[in-house]
């Protein structure tokens, strides 16, 4: 049997005669009468044509009916459904029903509170015509009529053809309007719900709170543990959100009463809205988003992985931050890319200088589509430099933007967009190339003999045919394979490890080597670094800068060093600026490292001129070099 026949069909019947209303109760209750009784013999004639002799009783469809008496009992049988969650499919209502209001009236109340229900209008009378009723109470399309008499099986055929007409409506609605994932309201209904909270919102002169939010670093989870345990999640999340909103000793002003649907809606990916109709103050909403993200970031059991996620949070406030619902939304979003470049697992509420914000980055997307084709990118290299000997073992190629509109935009504002928006895929092949290019100039010029160290973007790495595009590059500069060093983060590691090791070799195949860069921020360990065939860490300047602060900074720059040393890894330190952080880096034996003390990144040319100067200084320690290049 069908889910559909399962379910039974919610049937109002609303007639002033009882005697016909215990007709329709044998229909759609599958009950066979007592046909030697008087009354259903009157009864047939009344209602029903033909022998009547077939049987009623149906094994398949089953019908919940409620059966009313008068026009104004059925009014309110149908508002208290609505209030239920149990609505009707289908009304029958007699005509004429003296001495109240007859079915026309009860049909144009019904039509105002449900739009959907199928309306049957019946009469005995050729007086009523559909036609000015359609007029009336449209739309035509959900109004049946049907003349007395007629037979027991058009009352139970009639329900069944209109209920699964109002059914499939139904679903089609859902689709439309609800997340087929989490069952939350999607981004439609949810604008829906969001406009007449502002209505209500700005009819009582209250406040209302808008939470953006989504999954810090949801990617991952995908990329780690698999898009069905990201689904699991998802629901997860939207099963806390609900608790959170319906109370659960969270908050103290929201009771399962008080929410309403929309309240909570899932706007797309990991992105969730949550409306907080009796917010008093901004103070309450910053309460709302810390509770919430207490909420969301305690561990998640998904079979034999328990999971840790972070929501961040953006924050807008009617009246304050928009007088409409479109409005509001737009700036509790650009509230939640605040929070997100505060860091993951914060919140931050809306203000007038996000405005900017986020017109300085729809700016930067614009330029930076075209930056290529107007030559605006060039390469800075900064030299890095053997703790040993002195001199320069390679160099580090940085990528830089100066942009004829915007002028020179930082790589920290535009590298996250062109990774969001997959720029980075031509700009990063753009800059392996440039880098190939120019270190083989300078071999054939005799200057240099170290390695060329080019970042690559997750999204680069993540191409099955990027070790061949790097050996077409390296082919067609004519650079030797083992003077390119390739720089892949640990969460490019982290996000497909058996892709990464295939790549890894495929690309030390060729005669690359590969180095960890920003060592230490991420997830890795020493345990799984044993079997990835790296070549060199480079631990993270925040580590290097930090030397000079305190012992325990001090404690991990000297253990990635030492066990580095102990699985054969060379290590290059990155953010040297003091003297006192260059010596600690020799004294625990640090093959390599780069900063501002040792030379910031230079142009090409200039590069060639230190190149130059290095090579005079045939003798001396690398703290002497470094006082006679800055002389």
């Amino acid at each position: 049997m069908t889910e559909r026949n399962r379910t039974p069909i919610r049937v109002l019947v609303v007639d002033d005669d009882a005697e016909v209303r215990n007709a329709y109760r044998q229909v759609l209750l599958d009950s066979e009468p007592h046909r030697g009784t008087s009354a259903f013999s009157k009864l047939r004639s009344q209602l029903f044509s033909g022998s009547g002799s077939d049987s009623a009783q149906h094994q398949g469809t089953a019908f919940d009916p409620v059966f009313c008496d008068q026009a104004q009992a059925a009014v309110a049988a149908v508002r208290e459904a609505l209030a239920e969650g149990q609505p009707f499919a289908v009304a029958f209502l007699d005509m004429r029903m003296p001495p109240g209001n007859d079915g026309a009236w009860a049909a144009a109340r019904i039509r105002e509170m449900d739009p959907t229900v199928e309306l049957v209008i019946c009469t005995a009378y050729s007086d009523a015509d559909p036609r000015d009723i359609g007029v009336a109470v449209p739309p035509e399309d959900k109004l049946s009529y049907l003349q007395k008499p007629f037979h027991p099986h058009e009352v139970r055929q009639m329900t069944i053809a209109l209920a699964s007409k109002w059914r499939a409506e139904q679903r089609i609605v859902r689709l439309a309007t609800f997340d087929m994932l989490t069952g939350l309201p999607n981004r439609v209904q949810a604008a829906t719900r969001l406009d007449s909270a502002v209505a209500a919102a700005k009819q009582r002169g209250k406040m209302l709170g808008v939470l953006c939010l989504d999954i810090d670093n949801f990617k991952r989870v995908n990329d780690t543990l698999g898009h069905a345990i990201g689904d699991q999640l998802l629901c997860m999340v939207a099963t806390r959100l609900d608790g959170f909103l319906r109370g659960g000793g969270t908050v103290d002003w929201a009771t399962s009463t008080s929410v309403r649907q929309g309240d909570l809606a899932r706007l797309g990916g990991d992105e969730f809205l949550v409306l907080i109709p009796a917010v008093k103050s901004l103070d309450d909403a910053t309460l709302a988003a810390e509770r919430l993200i207490r909420e969301i970031r305690e561990p998640m059991q998904f079979e034999s992985n328990s999971v840790v996620v972070t929501p961040s949070v953006g924050i807008a406030l009617y009246p304050q931050h928009g007088a409409d619902a479109a409005t509001l939304l737009r700036n509790a979003d650009l509230a939640l890319y605040l929070a997100k470049r505060r860091g993951p697992g914060t919140y931050a509420s809306y203000e007038d200088t996000l405005e900017a914000v986020a017109l300085q980055r729809f700016k930067i997307e614009d330029r930076l589509r075209s930056a290529l084709e107007r030559h605006e990118f060039s390469l800075h290299y900064q030299p890095q430099f053997d703790l040993r000997t002195g001199r320069i073992s390679g160099v580090e190629a940085l990528l830089r933007w100066n942009s004829k509109e915007l002028g020179t935009v930082p790589p920290s504002e535009f590298i996250p967009i062109a990774e969001e928006t997959g720029l980075i895929l031509a700009i990063g092949d753009w800059a392996l190339r440039q880098a190939c290019r120019q270190a083989k100039v300078w071999c054939d010029d005799g200057l240099f003999h170290g390695r060329m160290a080019v970042n690559v973007s997750s999204r680069q790495f993540s191409l099955p045919d990027y070790p061949r595009q790097v050996a077409a590059i390296l082919e067609e500069t004519g650079l030797d394979p083992a003077m390119l060093e390739l720089e892949i983060t640990e969460s490019v590691v982290l996000a497909d490890e058996k892709w990464a090791l295939q790549a890894i070799n495929q690309l030390k195949q060729i005669g690359s080597s590969l180095a960890i860069d920003d060592f230490g921020t991420g997830y890795s360990s020493f345990d799984r670094l044993r079997h990835l065939p790296v070549d060199r860490l480079k631990i993270d300047r925040s580590f290097v800068t930090s030397i000079d602060e305190g012992s325990d900074y001090r404690a991990i720059a000297a253990a990635i060093i030492a066990m580095s040393r102990s699985l054969h890894v060379k290590v290059t330190a990155e953010g040297v600026e003091n003297v006192p952080q260059l010596m600690f880096l020799e004294e625990h034996d640090c093959q390599d490292a780069q900063g501002f003390l040792l030379s910031k990144a230079l142009p090409a040319d200039e590069v060639r001129e230190l190149l130059r100067r290095v090579a005079e200084f045939k003798d001396g320690s690398l703290s002497q070099r470094v006082r006679a290049l800055r002389a």
